[in-house]
């Protein structure tokens, strides 16, 4: 099933409306460059959306800085999770694109509280090239790099 892509304009997207108190939200966190909410659509209690201030449709459409302390507040609110909830574990997940699962074009990251039976899954097929494949793949990384 195709999931829905959020592709409105830089500042009309639904996060944009919400940096710009437009729409409410229940923000827990906030800076410079970083704002954190709760996700509507609540995984587990204290699933937190951290989304840059500025809008970035993903990773590769933000700068360090903004990478960065969107990081720094993800793991905030991992702590703040943590402490609030008392989780098994936690999960911090960004996606890019459609393809990636991305839903909203803006850049954000999940923080997920995890308990044992949660429903969640995060799989996918292991595949195992060998060796040569794996240095034929960080040649072409560092080509770039």
């Amino acid at each position: 099933m195709p999931m829905f892509v959020d592709t409105s304009p830089p500042g009309q997207c639904i996060f944009c409306r919400l940096v710009a108190r437009e729409i409410p939200a229940a923000v827990v966190y906030e800076d410079d460059l970083t704002i954190a909410f709760m996700d509507l659509g609540q995984v587990t209690p204290g699933h937190v959306l951290v989304a840059t201030r500025r809008h970035g449709a993903t990773l590769l459409d933000i700068t360090p800085e903004e990478a960065g302390a969107a990081m720094q507040t993800a793991q905030r609110i991992a702590a703040a999770a943590q402490a609030a909830f008392d989780p098994a574990g936690l999960t911090i997940l960004q996606a890019n694109g459609a393809v990636g699962g991305q839903t909203v074009g803006h850049f954000h990251l999940h923080v997920v509280p995890r308990h044992e039976g949660d429903g969640i899954a995060l799989s996918w097929p292991r595949k195992e090239p060998g060796f040569e494949v794996l240095a034929g793949y960080a040649e072409r990384l560092r080509a770039v790099l």
